[in-house]
């Protein structure tokens, strides 16, 4: 077997917000292959907090105007986007801020539990220009991964107002790839992988959870051989042997969406194994639960490594046929209607002759 160059990865320039890093030699095409997938996964996949929602005292949408205060509750939110926290445990948490009197309110002004960290203390949020001037706001933070627009948050009480969600730490991340010589051979790529941070985590630490993420699900593919014996074993339905530890896994722990998975909770379906045990057939004749619901199932089993006979051997061809085939259905029925239509007017029009 031919043994890969290992590759030596340093870090050239490292600060608290920039990091740039080199790996070399990488085989022939390895510069972009991993340059890629390291900038999406940075920039998608690593957790951060954010807040989420407002609450300003005396003010009960995004359109207002705050009292005494310079900016409008527009431009306010817009600062608010903009504060970075360092999260220090995986909790949820609440901030608030309490000012009064003519003067510069910034994000150091905020009461922040020991569970986070404003990293940006010096941000400016608002210019308080009276005497009599005060703001109060309660601040939510959550947890989550990349970006998430304020109106997801549909479902909050007035007075509530969402904000726009930023919890990547990663602000922007680019890559180079060089040809690399080494004695007389030529064909070896440098990588040169450049990332700026919001400073809530270093850039060493954001490439290292990066790769991790990558090690993980590219481990998934490692030993297939292992994935089809499995499915060979499970062909046939009945005598189907599954392990307790499997058996036992709640539902809830697929992360189906809420529709699959009430679907299968309203038929006291609760347990992994017990999907595992139906048929597809069985599990269409469950009320509301359809074909879209069936091929979620399908998907989230098989993240999980689940595999029932009747999901995994349905092929995209069968499912491109049972679509025409539903297609043809309407067809029909349209015809039919069509055709009543034109039978109840003839019938009026023979009903108003007679008349």
């Amino acid at each position: 077997m031919v043994e890969f160059e290992i590759p030596k990865i340093e870090c050239e320039v490292l600060s608290e917000e920039y990091g740039r890093f080199r790996a070399e030699p990488l085989e022939r095409g390895f510069g972009i292959t991993l340059g890629n997938a390291l900038r999406r996964v940075l920039l998608s996949s690593l957790e951060g907090a954010a807040i989420t929602w407002v609450r300003i005292e005396g003010i009960q949408h995004e359109f207002s105007s705050l009292p005494h205060v310079k900016e409008d509750a527009t431009e306010f939110l817009l600062n608010v986007k903009e504060i970075r926290l360092r999260a220090l445990s995986d909790r949820p948490g609440k901030l608030t801020l309490q000012v009064a009197g003519e003067g510069r309110v910034c994000a150091g002004d905020i009461q922040v539990p020991p569970d986070f960290e404003i990293v940006n203390p010096e941000l400016h949020l608002a210019t308080l220009d009276s005497a009599d001037a005060g703001l109060s706001v309660d601040f939510n933070v959550e947890h989550g991964k990349g970006y998430r627009p304020g109106g997801h948050d549909e479902g909050l009480p007035i007075g509530m107002i969402p904000v726009d969600a930023i919890f990547t730490p990663v602000r922007k991340v680019s890559y180079d790839v060089e040809p690399l010589r080494i004695g007389q051979e030529t064909n070896y790529d440098r990588l040169i992988l450049e990332v700026w941070t919001d400073r809530t985590i270093p850039p060493m630490e954001a490439v290292s959870r990066s790769a991790q993420i990558l090690v993980k699900y590219l481990s998934y593919f490692s030993d297939l051989t292992k994935i089809s014996k499995g499915i060979a074993e499970r062909k046939p339905l009945a005598g189907l042997a599954i392990p307790a530890e499997q058996y036992n896994i709640p539902i809830d722990d697929l992360n189906l969406s809420v529709r699959t998975r009430n679907c299968l909770k309203r038929a006291n379906i609760t347990k992994v194994g017990e999907v595992l045990e139906m048929s597809e057939d069985d599990l269409l004749t469950i009320r509301n639960f359809g074909q879209k619901s069936l091929h979620e199932l399908r998907e989230r089993l098989a993240e999980f490594g689940f595999v029932t006979p009747t999901l995994v051997e349905e092929t995209a061809e069968e499912e491109s046929e049972g679509e025409a085939e539903l297609e043809a259905i309407k067809a029909e029925e349209g015809e039919v209607e069509a055709e009543v239509g034109e039978e109840t007017g003839e019938e009026a029009e023979h009903i108003r002759s007679e008349d």
